[in-house]
């Protein structure tokens, strides 16, 4: 049994999770659990989710603590009441994977009763941290064990007012707290807003922080039917889900524990159904921050194609999310000197963004190895801020390859020279990008490459110089240091791409977005790239050019900056439409949102696009009307 002293070591992470035994970590996790449920908790809600349950999942899959719903309110009264409507848990995914994983069910279960996904519409909110219950208008219950709850009425006869002044008997919702209010009156006097909260529902009498809060309308309990939603269709969700996620967690003043997604069709909620602890037809995204207390085997350094050097842990293999996880990057020396990131370290694991693992703190520093010469040319380092860089950018082989190897990536048009061909070309003394289109098939063949293979590199370079390519985007594959894509497009937008290389200092300043320390490093950038520029464009390259600002005048267009989608078959080319919509300052997306202005169809649309338009109160114009519009500004 766990003392107290233990307990409070394991939620301080003093005694770390590969340190528990099984039992330990069960009675943990229920201890955990408890205190949350009371409203006292111990640890962050993120804790528990991504570190300890997941923890104990993978040691004791099948033990019974998994499996329960989560109960709410334990404690707070002995009696329990026969709730209106069933308040199941509802099921979480952690990753787009599981996500997908419920779209093909739904997709599986449409199939079953003939109902079209065109027609299928998924409504989004923020899954708030509070606590949960039930509101008939004349009495409110904890949601319990979701069959049955306790009777907590006092909360609204204390004075407790509903979210956005609406009225009561809205159903399910939570109690909660305005995160604004709560960091500035409430957190230097209660740890977590949990804690806070529990106090408006026990049955002892209100202490001045709840009267204060409930005065202010800032403790108040929320309806979901009265939360921010986002509606749209299973292509948008899928294109748009990161994004969307985003925007509803960030679109309330409460803490969030996630996103929670659900169909809003009758017939298919009622052909999904139900098990025993969650409704089918709904699920709760919690973004992927699954954690692990991983130890570090070394630290090596890696130089980039700027010179910059990133250090990257080698770790002990680790299941995260899924995945094995054999290394993550330190991001860069100043940190791991200023965290103790080295051989025998214990890191925090995360993986960030739903993929990339990422080191979130140190929780055992080590001795530190910071080296002093660059791994790849050997050359001696400098240190710029915490950034530990090699300035030999002429002679550095990992810079040379990067760089190439970068061209390729941006340009996006050329399939046949990856890391390994580069490798290749790089040790029979190949330097430039320039160099490489210079070559033929027989030079290939004495540098070690097979015939066939040496032909598919040659057709795959004569491609990249025929296909047609935005000028932009060809300028950005130099990978000029503060010129990437959408600064080259601006810059273009100003100069034409033959008048750039001539280009002073000043003129570059000038241009909208370009602070002085910018146009510096543009301008010598543009300098040290310049013969590789000539070389490749007098070898044939396919350059569109960028429509010049000078050559439109957007102000009076009536789509300058607004959000334009395209869908259906066009009289005219829809990439052509596309590219002049562009032209005349309007934002090009792919999908409709509330955030769109205008919907412009073709003939043979689908429902999905012209259904979300008119939820969201989207002008839908024809193609006629829309080239009518813009040829008459």
């Amino acid at each position: 049994m766990l003392t107290t002293i233990q307990i409070q070591d394991i939620a301080n992470q003093k005694l770390l999770i590969s340190d528990l035994t099984d039992a330990d970590l069960l009675e943990f996790c229920k201890i955990a659990n408890q205190k949350y449920r009371e409203g006292s908790p111990i640890i962050s809600d993120e804790y528990y989710d991504f570190i300890f349950t997941l923890e104990l999942s993978k040691r004791l899959p099948d033990d019974p603590f998994l499996q329960k719903i989560e109960t709410e309110n334990e404690g707070f009264s002995e009696e329990k009441i026969k709730l209106p409507k069933k308040m199941l848990s509802t099921d979480k995914a952690y990753s787009w994977s599981e996500i997908n994983k419920w779209l093909e069910r739904i997709t599986k279960f449409s199939e079953e009763i003939n109902y079209s996904l065109n027609d299928i519409l998924i409504k989004g909110t923020a899954k708030l941290d509070g606590f949960a219950g039930y509101d008939d208008g004349i009495k409110f219950y904890t949601r319990g064990d979701g069959n049955k709850g306790s009777d907590i009425s006092r909360v609204f006869e204390r004075g407790l007012g509903v979210y956005n002044d609406s009225e009561r008997g809205q159903g399910p919702g939570e109690i909660v707290v305005k995160r604004s209010y709560f960091e500035k009156h409430l957190s230097n006097h209660f740890e977590y807003p949990r804690n806070f909260q529990a106090s408006l529902i026990k049955e002892k009498e209100l202490d001045k922080f709840a009267i204060d809060a409930i005065s202010a309308k800032a403790a108040l309990f929320v309806p979901f039917t009265q939360l921010p939603k986002w509606l749209g269709s299973i292509d948008e969700f899928s294109s748009q889900f990161l994004d969307i996620v985003r925007q509803l967690e960030g679109g309330v003043d409460f803490d969030v524990d996630g996103v929670v997604f659900e169909i809003i069709s009758p017939e298919l909620k009622k052909h999904m159904g139900s098990n025993r602890k969650f409704h089918r037809w709904q699920i709760a995204f919690k973004e992927n921050k699954e954690k692990a207390q991983v130890r570090v085997i070394s630290v090596t350094a890696q130089v980039g194609r700027t010179g910059k050097i990133t250090p990257v842990a080698e770790l002990e293999p680790t299941q995260l999310s899924g995945a094995t996880i054999y290394r993550a990057t330190g991001h860069h020396y100043g940190l791991v000197k200023e965290q103790g990131l080295g051989a025998g370290s214990v890191i925090e694991l995360t993986r960030s963004g739903l993929v990339i693992p990422k080191i979130n703190k140190v929780l055992k520093a080590a001795e530190v190895d910071v080296p002093a010469n660059c791994p790849s040319c050997g050359n001696k380092l400098s240190w710029d801020s915490d950034f530990l860089m090699c300035l030999s950018h002429k002679v550095c082989p990992d810079q040379i390859k990067g760089k190439i190897i970068y061209f390729f990536r941006i340009l996006a048009n050329n399939d046949g020279f990856g890391q390994a061909t580069i490798q290749k070309l790089y040790d029979e003394g190949v330097r430039q990008v320039s160099d490489i289109y210079l070559l033929n098939k027989a030079q290939l063949i004495s540098m070690g490459f097979g015939e066939k293979t040496s032909q598919n590199l040659i057709d795959q370079l004569i491609r990249s110089r025929q296909e047609i390519i935005e000028d932009w985007r060809f300028l950005a594959a130099f990978g000029v240091q503060r010129l990437g894509m959408g600064n080259c497009e601006n810059l273009l937008k100003s100069f034409s791409i033959e008048k750039v290389f001539n280009l002073s200092v000043e003129e570059i300043s000038n241009i909208d977005g370009f602070a002085e320390l910018t146009a510096e490093l543009i301008f010598d950038g543009l300098l040290s790239i310049r013969d590789q520029y000539e070389t490749l464009v007098s070898g044939g390259f396919q350059l569109e050019s960028t429509l010049l600002s000078s050559d439109t005048n957007l102000s009076s267009n009536p789509f300058n900056n607004k959000k334009i989608v395209f869908t259906g078959s066009m009289d005219e080319s829809r990439v052509e439409l596309q590219k002049q919509a562009k032209a005349f300052g309007a934002i090009v997306s792919k999908s409709v949102s509330s955030k769109t202005d205008y919907l412009i169809i073709g003939e043979n649309v689908g429902q999905l696009k012209t259904k979300a338009a008119k939820t969201h109160g989207v002008e839908i114009l024809t193609e006629s009307e829309y080239l009518k519009k813009l040829n008459s500004s």
